[in-house]
């Protein structure tokens, strides 16, 4: 069977930036589990994915604008360090979660400097083009259960209520 839309798909990959560093793997041996073409993963490597089959290896380079966007400027914003609680430290690499008109954020702090810190809400790899080494470990029809509910179901369900 090869990768359609809405197959269940189990993949082995490693992630490299343009300097060759391992930003991410499938964990322990374990194959990265999703629905092919709802969304889950990003665009670029879907579309790679696209018609192959269980045993297929590739390796496929993709830009930023299908992966995780492009660095946007106007989302680093820099605050002074007394917005955050007294009895908190602020250090470079933390993240937070906050709340938006637009809808929930998330931002890293980028750097801290002169009593100010720099808060970046980009996704941590927007702007880098991404290099996937891939193997297809399985591909499998959807059960009607998934596709009614738009993910992948491990053995004992979706553990959660629908």
């Amino acid at each position: 069977m090869t990768i359609q839309l809405q197959s269940v798909v189990a993949i082995h990959y490693t992630l490299k930036d343009d300097r060759d560093v391992v930003l991410d793997a499938s964990a322990d041996g374990e194959p990265l589990v999703y629905m092919h073409g709802a969304g889950t993963i990003i665009p670029g490597l879907e579309k790679q994915l696209f018609g192959k089959a269980a045993g297929d290896h590739f390796e496929a380079t993709i830009s930023p604008d299908q992966a995780y966007g492009e660095h946007i400027p106007e989302m680093v914003q820099t605050v002074p360090l007394d917005v955050f609680q007294e009895d908190q430290t602020i250090e470079v690499g933390m993240s937070f979660s906050g709340k938006t008109p637009q809808g929930p954020i998330n931002v890293v702090v980028t750097n801290i400097e002169d009593g100010m810190a720099t808060l970046d809400a980009n996704h941590p790899m927007a702007g880098k083009t991404l290099h996937f080494d891939v193997t297809i470990d399985s591909v499998r029809e959807a059960t009607e259960a998934e596709l009614s509910h738009g993910h992948v179901h491990g053995q004992d369900g979706c553990g959660h209520a629908h």
